[in-house]
């Protein structure tokens, strides 16, 4: 450890008091261990033009953002990108151990900084990069083998939307957290690549989180996936890529195009693992986004992926996936929406078809359209949810048989292709397609109000859930599940 470096870093601090005007500011810590660091980046161009900070805590913190701005100050944005603690330390002179936490803080001053000047600076429409790639990572397993396919192949740069954070948040189950944006800006920075932190927290919440609460409140069991990755996420990601000049985004889900030659643009093909196919959280994707996206994995199965990530020594070949909803990890649903939503507990009567009443519950968002385990209502027959009436808090029960139906009404629809094309309906996740077909053949293009016709009798579809349209294995439409009239 050569300690002049890191004496001349903490007694002549470069930047320090010194935020550039115009530039992206951000802050980061004030943790247990007390230091914050607040840091600007200005751009000219594609260039850091100026750098500066502000620090609080110990001395540490001081030197490790001076480097930072020593590192960052006339670099191409790319190169400012690839900056990490290992380069932090380095320019100090090395760190120990305790005081490595000083670096990586700085490095994710310097990151956030990087990433809002770009989102918040750069031109939205730049000439594409050619064979340039934008690659979205997590920090899990799926998205580093994605980027890794991406980087033996061409120029890429790699992006992580930090979503979501509260208290009873856990960043380590989650993909949009301020964790896995670390995890995965040190996945990148292992593979040589740029990676750029972008804060999408207000954005996810008024397009995500809060349709998901309003859904809940009026009765419905909404899919925000969905919505997410069709109009907030991977919108804002190809919206980067613009000002990064990528022409195309790359992502780690299982997923196909099809149809490039068709003039109205590809379409979602199923991936060739049936069992991790991710169309259905896709589908409401344009085509006109669809047309810059690639998915490295699709003809891929998982155990073929963590064989790459092994072969390749990455730290996440064998880490789990992430199994809830990413703004729900480290608690539960209910939870979420009483403390965020205004949706808590109200209770109310469990009646049936007749208006009877046979039990109470604690709150209509406790269930959902077709659940049976839970009532708590003792019949001499299995009963389940048939329907909720939010307005008054009543959930309906009855026989399964009561839920049979081979009509579907969909409202918000969108054709990719007229209505003839769909000859099936996927209306879960993990669910197999059920033959199916579009009442009226209506034409490509958005509807109000479809009517989708089942070829065999469907128990519990769930008011708010998507309703994917298929071709065979192509994705032509989608819209979400209404309430029969």
């Amino acid at each position: 450890m050569d300690t002049s470096a890191f004496e001349h870093h903490l007694t002549s601090p470069q930047g320090r008091g010194k935020l550039p005007s115009g530039g992206a500011t951000v802050t980061v810590g004030g943790g247990a261990c007390c230091d914050r660091i607040r840091f600007a980046i200005a751009l000219a161009d594609d260039t850091v033009a100026g750098a500066g900070f502000d620090a609080d805590g110990c001395g540490a913190a001081t030197a490790a953002a001076s480097a930072a701005v020593t590192l960052v100050r006339g670099c191409s944005v790319l190169d400012a990108a690839r900056i990490g603690a290992t380069a932090l330390a380095a320019e100090l002179g090395g760190l120990s151990p305790a005081k490595l936490h000083a670096a990586e803080l700085a490095a994710d001053g310097l990151a956030r900084a990087l990433g809002a000047a770009v989102w918040e600076r750069l031109p939205a429409s730049r000439p594409a990069g050619g064979a340039r790639t934008l690659v979205a990572m997590s920090g899990g397993v799926d998205s580093a083998v994605a980027a890794l396919l991406c980087a033996g192949a061409g120029a890429t740069v790699a992006v992580t939307l930090e979503l979501w954070s509260d208290r009873d948040h856990d960043g380590e189950r989650s993909c949009c957290s301020a964790t896995a944006v670390a995890q995965a800006r040190a996945l990148a920075h292992a593979l040589g690549l740029p990676h750029f932190t972008i804060d999408l927290r207000p954005e996810f919440r008024a397009g995500v989180v809060e349709p998901f609460i309003a859904a809940h409140a009026v009765g419905e069991t909404p899919n925000p996936c969905v919505g997410c990755n069709g109009h907030v996420r991977l919108d804002a990601m190809l919206a980067l890529a613009d000002r990064l000049g990528c022409g195309e985004l790359a992502t780690g889900h299982y997923a196909r195009t099809a149809e490039h030659y068709d003039a109205a643009g590809p379409l979602l093909r199923q991936a060739a693992d049936p069992a991790k196919d991710q169309t259905y959280m896709l589908a409401a994707l344009s085509s006109a986004s669809l047309a810059r996206m690639r998915f490295p994995l699709g003809e891929m199965t998982k155990p073929q992926v963590r064989r790459i990530a092994a072969d390749a020594g990455l730290p996440v070949a064998a880490k789990a996936d992430s199994q809830d909803l990413c703004f729900l990890a480290g608690t539960d649903r209910a939870s979420f929406l009483a403390r965020h939503g205004r949706v808590g507990d109200r209770p109310g009567a469990i009646v049936d078809r007749d208006g009877a009443v046979v039990g109470r519950h604690r709150g209509q968002h406790h269930f959902t359209v077709g659940q049976r385990r839970g009532l708590g209502v003792a019949r001499g027959e299995p009963l389940y949810v048939l329907d909720k009436d939010a307005a008054s808090g009543a959930v309906i029960v009855g026989p399964r048989a009561s839920l049979r139906t081979t009509r579907l009404p969909v409202r918000d629809a969108r054709l990719h292709r007229g209505g003839e094309r769909v000859d099936r309906v996927k209306l879960r996740y993990r669910s197999q397609p059920l033959p199916a077909r579009v009442s009226g053949d209506p034409p490509a293009g958005a509807h109000a109000a479809l009517t989708v016709e089942l070829d065999e009798p469907v128990f519990g579809a769930a008011p708010g859930q998507l309703a994917c349209l298929m071709d065979g294995e192509l994705v032509v439409g989608w819209g979400t599940i209404a309430r029969s009239a």
